[in-house]
């Protein structure tokens, strides 16, 4: 595969992205989902969002960087510990006693306008991630207040009961019981459950494992297909092999589309159409993140085709959010801070793998 000829090398790309993904951090480690100045609200920092974010610089082994952001997630749960000890005594009936998915970037406060926010994949998530670093030798939980929160995160999961629970899900929408929330908290607590002093009950994990098995390959009751459900098999790998095969026909079936892929029928967020049906948009982390699957199942020409694919969704400012149907016109959010951090991985996992290729070649 050939680079397009305005880039000089791989490494030149991921660098550029990096700047610009760099850009969106605040001082404290949080990031901005978007442009620090976009007025569409992206200015502000979400839970899974950093999560996504935060993978870049795991691929470039930027290690302060990501500590960092971890750092200032704690320190959300930390200051909102009072609400969590709520909702472990008293399981929530209301949204607004969920731990909320969208946080002030400097003061850690939350928003509290009615945004979905009951989004258990978010937490799951960063359970996730606080035990890969943990267990790769990265601290992330330094001190008796960091293992303390941890711990009541997992009681937290356990009293909304999270493998029953609707929530709104990684697109903050109609609450259902979503697999790709499901799958993401059953991720976190078995990545987490290997860290010295966090306490998991197996059952919890057992119940999450049994709601998925009924569930997949579909995402919910309402949705057979959705692009949420890569997740389950990267990063989070909670999907088997034949699971895994019927998601990705399905998600490449159905949605993949030329800018993107859109998140699934009928979707209405930037649709183009009136009546919200048939023009729905195309989400670019969607081509980076099946160019990422598939270099990770070593299907090297299914990744070098989407990677083509996603290389032609850039723009000037970056990688957008979302082209809108069947056009070149991006949506505001621009850079999206995802989308920069899937397309370094992209870029990154295929180029690497090429390099050493050249590398075994000359060997040869």
């Amino acid at each position: 595969m050939k680079i397009p000829h305005k880039h000089q090398s791989y490494q030149q790309l991921i660098t550029q992205h990096l700047s610009i993904l760099k850009k969106l951090q605040y001082d404290t480690g949080l990031f901005a989902a978007s442009d620090k100045h976009v007025h569409t609200g992206y200015d502000k920092s979400w839970l899974r969002d950093n999560f996504y974010e935060c993978l870049a610089f795991e691929v470039i082994e930027d290690w302060d960087t990501i500590e960092k952001t971890y750092n200032a997630l704690l320190a959300i749960f930390l200051k909102h510990e009072d609400k969590i000890d709520y909702a472990i005594a008293h399981k929530p009936k209301h949204r607004h006693q969920y731990i909320h998915a969208r946080f002030h970037p400097q003061n850690f406060d939350e928003f509290w306008e009615e945004w979905g926010n009951k989004q258990n994949d978010a937490i799951g998530a960063i359970l996730f991630k606080i035990g890969k670093l943990e267990r790769k030798g990265h601290r992330v939980i330094r001190t008796k207040d960091h293992l303390r929160i941890v711990n009541k995160l997992i009681h937290y999961l356990s009293s909304i009961q999270y493998w029953h629970d609707e929530d709104s899900g990684m697109w903050e929408e109609n609450e259902e019981v979503h697999a790709s929330s499901v799958g993401a908290c059953v991720a976190g607590l078995k990545a987490i459950s290997h860290i010295k002093g966090v306490i998991v009950n197996e059952n919890l994990i057992k119940r999450g494992e049994a709601v998925l098995s009924r569930l997949l390959p579909r995402e919910s009751e309402k949705k057979f297909v959705d692009l949420a459900l890569l997740s389950l098999i990267w990063p989070y790998d909670v999907a088997d092999a034949a699971q895994r095969r019927e998601i990705l026909k399905n998600v490449e079936y159905h949605l993949v589309r030329r800018k993107g892929v859109i998140r699934y029928k009928n979707d209405y967020y930037y649709n183009k159409n009136p009546d919200g049906y048939s023009e729905e948009a195309e989400w670019t982390f969607g081509l980076a993140w099946l160019t990422i699957i598939y270099e990770k199942l070593g299907e090297h020409e299914a990744a070098k085709a989407y990677l083509k694919q996603l290389l032609r969704t850039e723009t000037r400012k970056g990688v957008p959010e979302l082209y809108y149907s069947n056009t070149d016109e991006p949506n505001e959010n621009n850079p999206l801070g995802w989308s920069e951090s899937m397309f370094i991985i992209a870029v990154h996992d295929v180029s690497h793998r090429h390099m050493h290729q050249q590398h075994q070649a000359k060997k040869a």
